[in-house]
């Protein structure tokens, strides 16, 4: 089949597009507002894009409060999203009134972090501190106000548990990490799934 996009004449129950994009690592985001209020969200249009300097990006559906609390102060955290976090993840999804924890509603702990204010999540056995960067508008083709804002943010600490630091490497597989794909569905990376291959010439 082929469809265009700006018809979305696909003739499907559901846009294909973000089944067909995956797995798409989750972004837990963790940020704090200018108040002091903690935000915890978790976002599928996530991942790393650079390692000099380290920076990764979400994207937000509009204006939400972590988008909005990021700019407000310039930092957030990046918690690793797994198999055992599943529900607690599922649940900080839920659209609660600005300044109550999502934290909290999903009886998760907060650990302090090192370089920024906002805390990570205490179960998460990785999570990266960043500082905000810029947004960048994701403005359509045709113009337009833009449905998406794209966050950039510089890594400048990181958390591992040393569990999962085995003869110098971290075994990622074992943490059992979770990627979104479309609809309700989710991937789970697990070491019986991890394979290796030699790129050429190196």
């Amino acid at each position: 089949m082929f469809y265009e996009t700006s018809i979305n004449d696909h003739g499907l129950p559901h846009d294909p597009f973000k089944a067909l994009v995956t797995p798409r690592p989750i972004g837990w985001i963790t940020s704090m507002s200018a108040k002091g209020e903690v935000n915890l969200s978790p976002y599928s249009f996530f991942n790393a894009v650079s390692d000099h300097p380290h920076m990764v990006a979400f994207s937000s559906a509009g204006r939400k409060d972590a988008l909005t609390f990021v700019e407000q102060t310039k930092e957030f955290v990046c918690n690793l999203a797994t198999y055992d976090l599943r529900e607690q993840m599922n649940l900080t999804s839920a659209v609660l009134p600005r300044g109550e924890n999502e934290m909290v509603h999903a009886g998760l702990k907060a650990a302090p972090s090192r370089l920024v204010k906002p805390p990570r999540v205490a179960d998460a056995p990785a999570a990266l501190e960043c500082k905000w960067l810029q947004t960048v508008p994701l403005v359509p083709l045709e113009g337009g106000e833009p449905s998406y804002y794209l966050v950039i943010g510089q890594v400048v600490g990181i958390h591992i548990d040393d569990r999962f630091i085995v003869n110098g490497l971290v075994d990622t597989a074992a943490m059992r990490p979770i990627a979104r794909s479309g609809y309700r569905d989710y991937f789970v990376a697990t070491p019986e799934t991890k394979f290796s291959i030699q790129r050429p010439g190196s």
